[in-house]
């Protein structure tokens, strides 16, 4: 199971640009899988904690499949930055704060939860 958030500031977005298992490089949201007795949502706190450095809160779910839950997440503290001495992040090339307008960024993934996202919002 895995566990992923969506942290929107403004008409960015917090994304992680990695390898995936179906072997493609992409534009993601940080996330990952839910360890041991974690539940969905303190994966994705210290998910998004590992791959991006930022502390978060989970404000909802959005959206829940039979492997994935993906919440709407807000910043509490800290700030960006990859630990590429963290052998959970060797899949990571890079994070960034992405613009909801960059369309190519974007893949069959992620629009889908980027636009519930955003009807949810607006």
């Amino acid at each position: 199971m895995i566990s992923q958030a969506l942290v929107l500031q403004g008409n960015k977005i917090l994304m992680v640009k990695q390898f995936v298992q179906r072997g493609d490089i992409v534009w993601n949201f940080p996330g990952g899988g839910i360890e041991g007795m974690e539940t969905p949502e303190e994966a994705c706190v210290r998910e998004v904690k590992e791959e991006t450095g930022y502390n978060v809160v989970i404000k909802r779910l959005l959206f829940k499949s039979s492997n994935k839950f993906t919440f709407e997440a807000e910043i509490t503290s800290g700030h960006l930055y990859l630990n590429i001495n963290n052998e959970d992040n060797e899949d990571i090339l890079d994070i960034a704060w992405v613009s909801i307008e960059e369309k190519d960024k974007f893949d069959t993934y992620t629009a889908p939860l980027l636009e519930l996202l955003k009807d949810c919002l607006f």
